[in-house]
């Protein structure tokens, strides 16, 4: 049953973040739907209680411009867009730091993270008592309007979450402005409250849409090919060979060079947590052996495994 928190139970939500748990709360755009963005498993429930159908990025979310910036690499642009605007409805797109300890899984794999210091006091509140990053995205199910009352949340999630923090309704009422600053061309990957206007008057150059040059970086996760450890990726694989290295679901095929399990009870959920770290650990391995390839086991499209065939088709697809 999902319970539904009063205003001043902040702690309480923090604690509930700290735990594992999913809890949703107020921020000045939408009710964003907050897990504990160091834990895997926390993130992959986001996935699961919104039947959200890929593993997009998700915007981890901080109470100061300074934890943010322990995750990622600002520039000087991150860094004066930062001041002007945070807390506030901007998100930043950055490399991320070797340092950090944001799950792969919120990142959706990529080298980029997702940031923002939300400019809501509830918000803010409810981060700094879980002390943690909270990865966040909308409070609806996946594809539904996203939504700016703890009613709304109750409508789409009731039962599916731990909590929802009772609040005053949004202000701003539309998602963040995203802007990717992982290259020399800042690139704007979703409108929002901050314009497009007011971003290129402080840094005194052009923002570019994604669609509007080839040279800048795409939106994260719409690549067909994407996701791509070094060695090719062989998806739906009945066999396996000693040349090759398997990430397995459920028992294992004999005969791989190396194996990485995703889930030995074969639970999509649990898959979902380990799937980057099992491409990367098998990539790294598999190059130093000189192995072929990564054969890939079949995976079931229930649960979280329409999300986790998405993202082995692309890292399968030509390159």
């Amino acid at each position: 049953m999902t319970r539904l928190l009063p205003a001043d139970a902040v702690e309480e939500a923090g604690a509930l973040l700290r735990a594992g748990q999913l809890v949703a709360f107020p921020t000045e755009t939408v009710y964003g739907l907050g897990a504990d963005a160091r834990n895997a498993a926390a993130v992959a429930a986001i996935y699961e209680a919104k039947g959200r159908p890929s593993f997009n990025p998700l915007i981890s979310h901080f109470a100061e411009p300074e934890a943010a910036f322990e995750e990622v690499v600002p520039d000087e642009r991150a860094r004066l867009l930062a001041r002007h605007f945070w807390p506030g409805p901007l998100t930043l797109v950055l490399p991320r730091s070797p340092r950090g300890q944001v799950s792969q899984l919120a990142g959706a794999g990529l080298e980029t993270l997702a940031v923002r210091v939300p400019g809501h006091e509830q918000a803010l509140a409810v981060l700094r008592a879980a002390g943690v990053p909270i990865a966040a995205p909308s409070a609806n199910p996946s594809g539904g309007i996203s939504p700016t009352s703890a009613q709304h949340v109750l409508d789409g999630l009731s039962g599916r979450i731990a909590a929802v923090l009772e609040g005053a309704n949004c202000t701003v009422g539309v998602e963040s402005t995203v802007l990717d600053l992982t290259g020399p061309i800042a690139v704007l990957l979703r409108p929002g409250a901050v314009t497009t206007e007011a971003i290129e008057a402080l840094l005194g150059e052009r923002i570019f849409r994604a669609r509007e040059t080839a040279a800048a970086p795409k939106s994260p996760g719409m690549l067909l090919s994407h996701y791509a450890p070094t060695l090719p990726v062989r998806i739906n694989a009945v066999s396996v060979d000693e040349r090759e290295a398997l990430l397995a679901f459920g028992p294992p095929m004999r005969g791989a060079a190396l194996t990485f399990q995703l889930s030995a009870p074969g639970d999509t959920t649990e898959a979902a947590t380990r799937l980057f770290q099992g491409l990367r650990e098998l990539d790294a391995q598999g190059q130093k052996l000189g192995l072929d390839c990564i054969a890939v086991m079949a995976i079931p499209m229930a649960g979280l495994g329409e999300a986790i065939n998405d993202r082995l088709t692309r890292a399968a697809a030509p390159r």
